[in-house]
């Protein structure tokens, strides 16, 4: 498995309007898509940077996959995604290296996308996400 490169770092909010100011007043970056993500319970909007984007996560309903992180953890860095080739590969190597995959078969990410989180408690405290295909 080789890392080709950091796809994108999500982060969680509350109130994705009022906190994307930030990117958009101060930074002065664009909004370049906003995708609904219902089985996952999230709104996504991506804001470009260089050859990355941020993320910014929304959580649509109480069953999305950052109500907890939200409640523990409030707002902020919530995970750095990683572009892969192979991701069923990948998984398989992040076992050999002791690292937990949260899933054992990749799910539907935004952009078309394959994703694979790994658990933190296994990657040094810091939520990693495998990413495969998709419109970059």
């Amino acid at each position: 498995m080789k890392a080709l490169k950091i796809d994108h770092v999500g982060i969680a909010v509350r109130n994705a309007q009022e906190r994307l100011r930030l990117y958009r007043d101060f930074f002065g970056l664009e909004i370049s898509k906003v995708e609904e993500l219902p089985e996952r319970g999230l709104r996504v909007y991506f804001v470009e940077i260089g050859d990355t984007r941020f993320e910014i996560l929304e959580e649509t309903s109480e069953n999305s996959e950052i109500h907890s992180f939200l409640e523990k953890r409030g707002e902020g860095f919530h995970h750095i995604a990683i572009r892969v080739e192979g991701i069923e590969q990948a998984v398989e190597e992040a076992k050999k290296h002791g690292l937990k995959p949260l899933s054992e078969m990749p799910q539907k990410g935004a952009h078309g996308t394959k994703v694979v989180f790994l658990h933190p408690k296994t990657a040094g405290g810091i939520l990693f996400e495998l990413v495969e295909g998709g419109d970059e």
